[in-house]
């Protein structure tokens, strides 16, 4: 059972270093969470650092927000009950090719100007029935159960549907709205209060508690005698989508274990999390801390001399 707990800790530690690392595929940055991963038939909290490998399913849940870097450092922004897969990610030439599969949700997908020289990209990305072809550098989109919409935020984009003629997207604020089961509308619009709508469906939300990617804060959700306890916490609070990790601890040669979630950006941050989880998922009293440092005192508690 050590050598389990050893092992989640030692992957969360290799997760977190991944911004030392060259990334091949896409990285999550930041997670607003719950959500998961699903690969090869297993079911994974979705954490900063993780990689998506092809085939990956990402799926966020209500409230959630993701925040994605691909290789060649776009970004993808999720919103919440979204399903997402990257089907694949490679390089042919100075040219990064992606295909991504959007089967419901609103996304964001924004280019990093400062890396668009030198390098070219081919991204598409699948809807239930329409496919973007991105040429842009900032593009909205949504699949829900009555429409998919694509909007261009800068950019061009070119939009196919079915048997349709394409429909190029090249001014700013254009979008394309197809209504399940029916023809396509005209390209129209939008002003800038609804695209602030919009934006915000897949932005972080501040004071949520969503760890980053070199977070120096976390929560420590409990500090435990045994290797069970801490294992059945763990399984719950990361079934319910949130990366826990454990880590094995000894003081004055008494062992216990913290079960603990790291990478929060901020103080604020770390306590908006213990807020959340406080009283669910077998959580009771979560306490924050810098990553290295004890968990300060409740507010109501005495420091320890």
């Amino acid at each position: 059972m050590k050598t389990v707990i050893v092992w989640a800790s030692a992957m969360l530690a290799l997760a977190a270093a991944g911004s030392a690392i060259a990334q091949a595929n896409a990285v999550i940055e930041a997670v607003q969470s719950p959500a998961w991963i699903e690969r090869g038939g297993r079911t994974l909290p979705a954490a900063p650092g993780m990689q998506l490998q092809d085939r990956d399913q990402l799926r966020t849940g209500s409230a959630s927000r993701v925040l994605l870097r691909l290789p060649e450092g776009s970004t993808v922004k999720l919103g919440e009950n979204a399903r997402y897969r990257i089907d694949i990610q490679q390089r042919k030439g100075n040219t990064y090719l992606a295909a991504m599969n959007v089967f419901e949700g609103a996304f964001r997908f924004t280019t990093n100007v400062l890396r668009k020289v030198g390098g070219k990209r081919d991204v598409r990305i699948q809807f239930p029935t329409v496919t973007a072809g991105i040429r842009g550098t900032d593009v909205w989109g949504k699949s829900d159960p009555t429409r998919e919409i694509v909007c261009l935020i800068e950019g061009t984009v070119e939009v196919e549907r079915g048997k349709d003629k394409p429909t190029v997207l090249n001014q700013p604020l254009q979008f394309y709205i197809a209504p399940k089961d029916k023809p396509a509308e005209p390209v129209g619009f939008v002003d800038k209060k609804q695209i602030d709508e919009w934006s915000a469906e897949t932005e972080i939300q501040p004071g949520r508690g969503a760890p980053r990617r070199g977070g120096a804060w976390r929560v420590l959700l409990a500090s435990v005698d045994t290797q069970a306890d801490a294992l059945k916490l763990y399984d719950a609070v990361r079934l319910a989508g949130y990366p826990a990790d454990i880590a094995p601890t000894k003081v004055n040669n008494k062992s216990s274990y913290d079960v603990r979630i790291s990478q929060l950006p901020s103080q604020r941050e770390a306590q908006a999390l213990a807020d959340v989880l406080k009283g669910k998922y077998g959580v009771a009293e979560p306490s924050v801390a810098r990553a290295g440092a004890q968990a300060a005192p409740k507010a109501e508690e005495a420091p320890t001399k």
